[in-house]
């Protein structure tokens, strides 16, 4: 049984990863603004309560939690995202802030809050897109949401060398296209290949065992191309 926190677990890939790992009995933190979906689950090892990553004080609550209750956290998913889709030219800085804070700055303040609680096994997983990886196809409207979800792959790359020998480990995945209510907010009618069960079954599973393979590394989750 492990202790494992999720962000963004109001809906999508989150739930479903809420819904899977509490089912194989695991103590679950779910962490999010909307808390009412979670505990529509009613499962008796899942805790959640009101949860803004780009809060100071929601941060120090979540390690609060940590520290008073469980002392210990074995896995963290780093799951939410911010996304929006206009032009460069019209995206203000705030919006482009905006999504920095919680893609970036929130995915590093929570981790940060989170490493003394964590072990040498532990194992640090953040869930990043296609659009971030060097390379791969870009889609225009996007200029923050991936320039951003690049940004925490070269972190976890970081974080992995500079924690190497203490632990944990870090590995971030690069999702492709998921039939999720954030897909659909940025490209209505767009159908994907993948259901948020279906992702979130493999980042549970990677979750669990990844860190036993891979410490510092970019896994690409997609079957299309790009």
């Amino acid at each position: 049984m492990k202790k494992i926190i999720i962000t963004g677990t109001s809906r999508g890939i989150g739930l479903e990863l809420v819904k899977i790992l509490a089912g194989e009995g695991h103590k679950i933190l779910a962490l999010s603004r909307n808390t009412v979906p979670v505990e529509e689950l009613n499962l008796q090892n899942v805790q959640a309560f009101p949860f803004d990553i780009t809060s100071e004080d929601d941060l120090d609550k979540a390690s609060g939690f940590v520290k008073e209750n469980w002392e210990q956290v074995d896995i963290l998913i780093n799951n939410a995202g911010a996304i929006v889709n206009k032009p460069f030219e019209e995206t203000s800085s705030a919006e482009f802030e905006q999504v920095y804070k919680i893609n970036v700055f929130g995915v590093a303040a929570l981790t940060k809050k989170l490493l003394p609680y964590m072990k040498r096994e532990g194992h640090v997983v953040t869930v990043s897109s296609m659009g971030g990886v060097q390379g791969s196809m870009k889609f225009p409207g996007l200029s923050a949401y991936s320039s951003s979800k690049g940004a925490v792959i070269t972190l976890t790359e970081l974080l992995a060398e500079e924690y190497k020998e203490s632990g944990p480990s870090f590995n971030v995945l690069a999702l492709g296209a998921v039939q999720t209510e954030m897909l659909e907010e940025a490209f209505p009618g767009y159908k994907a290949p993948l259901q948020p069960e279906e992702m979130a079954q493999y980042i549970a599973d990677f979750s669990l065992t990844g860190n036993k393979f891979y410490n510092g590394k970019m896994l690409q989750v997609s079957n299309s191309t790009p």
